[in-house]
């Protein structure tokens, strides 16, 4: 934290200001979910190429966030978070001029920004914070993956009211994150770490000063960990409604509502799992989180299947799959605990490193975020080339089985060491050398 006083007012007025800022960048973020099947249908691309369209956005999002995160440490989330908006806010405009697969690729990336976001916010908030509170702190501000829903929901509807054309969904989308990103800069003030470091005329580290903890393997278990419960959170924002109108049958709007009733509790659960992690710890909350995502994924991968039986007037056939409300169901428990484990994986960083958490947060954001990217194109190539629309929920519970057991020996191998401070449930080891 910083010598100089903050009041609850000036930490919630930030939090506040910061939640809903990301909150339109990450229905920014995620627009290609819904205008990408029009844009899909405009082009006539394949699974696989749909899932390049719709991942490229989390692959600028994803890289994005390491220099945006250790320029937040150098110059203040105030003035990064309003460029960043900015900049993103003219790529989404100059969207609606293309009409290429490979322009529209190009666009996609600067439409990505949006997703350094969150790496930006984290820094920021983390710093109006003391320990004790970073975890709820960060979770309510996590909660601005609601974006994620909004756009799921309200785009279909946005696109009816534009007479079908995405190009009037992705201007009004625009337009709304530039004045975001303005009124976030008058509305808010520089934080307090920030602010007293300008007062005393403090040194800025350089950039590879700043990398210097992704040396530690722990950074890349925790980016493991993120990979899953973010990247394969935004992957299925994106991918679902493809997968009901495919799977399915269902209609676009039907989709598009379907998909929000996952990205919606895996977004506003969030706060739920930094209290959580605040009061029980946060390896305690990833145990809950991966052991439950593994069963719904598990089930969730049944494929649908034609079984023939004998019948008195000859063969009868079953089609046997996972109904509708049931599969329904699962994504929404799926969406949940995915909350709760992102905001467990963020609990760890602000404790382990408090004076790098804009480097650190930013590369496990990075990583996590890559598995926005990369998951969407391997469930298209998947579905192009096995045929088979649960794939994509067999490849997640292998990905969560290993970071399951990763997690679990790593706990058990510090454990051994006994040391008193890793068995108490409120607070995470602050101690040199226990890094693996």
């Amino acid at each position: 934290m910083t010598s100089n006083p903050v009041t609850q007012g000036q930490r919630r007025h930030a939090l506040t200001a910061s939640t809903l800022a990301f909150t339109v960048c990450f229905a920014v973020w995620t627009i290609f979910s819904i205008i990408g099947i029009k844009i899909k249908a405009q082009l006539g691309l394949t699974d696989t190429q749909f899932g390049i369209l719709v991942a490229t956005p989390v692959l600028t999002g994803s890289l994005s966030r390491l220099f945006l995160g250790i320029w937040t440490d150098q110059y203040g989330g105030r003035i990064i978070y309003t460029i960043q908006m900015l900049a993103t806010a003219v790529a989404a405009y100059l969207l609606t001029l293309v009409n290429t697969y490979e322009m529209f690729l190009v666009a996609a990336l600067g439409v990505g920004l949006a997703g350094g976001s969150f790496a930006v916010g984290v820094a920021y908030v983390s710093r109006w914070y003391p320990k004790e509170q970073q975890g709820t702190a960060l979770g309510i501000f996590g909660m601005g993956n609601v974006g994620a829903a909004i756009t799921n929901f309200g785009a279909p509807m946005l696109l009816v009211a534009v007479g079908g054309a995405w190009q009037g969904v992705a201007q009004i989308y625009s337009i709304i994150l530039a004045i975001t990103a303005v009124l976030f800069f008058i509305l808010t003030k520089d934080d307090p770490v920030h602010a007293e470091h300008k007062q005393k005329g403090h040194k800025h580290p350089s950039f590879f000063e700043q990398l210097e903890p992704l040396k530690n393997l722990q950074v890349w278990r925790f980016s493991l960990y993120y990979f899953f419960v973010f990247g394969a959170y935004v992957a299925l924002a994106l991918w679902l409604p493809r997968y009901y109108v495919g799977a399915y049958g269902l209609e676009l709007g039907t989709a598009g509502i379907l998909a929000a009733s996952y990205a919606l509790p895996g977004s506003i659960f969030r706060a739920l799992g930094g209290w959580l992690s605040d009061k029980y710890g946060a390896r305690t909350v990833m145990y809950w989180t991966f052991i439950a995502c593994v069963i719904c994924t598990f089930v969730m991968s049944y494929p649908a299947t034609d079984y023939t039986v004998a019948g008195i007037n000859g063969p009868i056939t079953f089609n046997i799959t996972i109904p509708l409300w049931l599969f329904v169901a699962l994504t929404i428990v799926l969406g949940f605990f995915m909350s709760l484990g992102k905001a467990a994986v963020y609990k760890h960083i602000p404790v382990y490193y408090p004076d790098h958490v804009g480097s650190v947060g930013g590369m496990v954001g990075l990583i996590g975020g890559l598995g926005g990217f990369i998951l969407p194109i391997v469930f298209g190539i998947m579905n192009d080339v096995i045929g088979v629309w649960t794939s994509c929920f067999m490849l997640l519970t292998v990905l969560i089985s290993i970071a399951l057991t990763w997690m679990h020996f790593a706990v058990r191998r510090l454990d051994k060491q006994r040391i008193p401070e890793l068995r108490g449930p409120r607070n995470l080891p602050e101690l040199e050398g226990l890094k693996g």
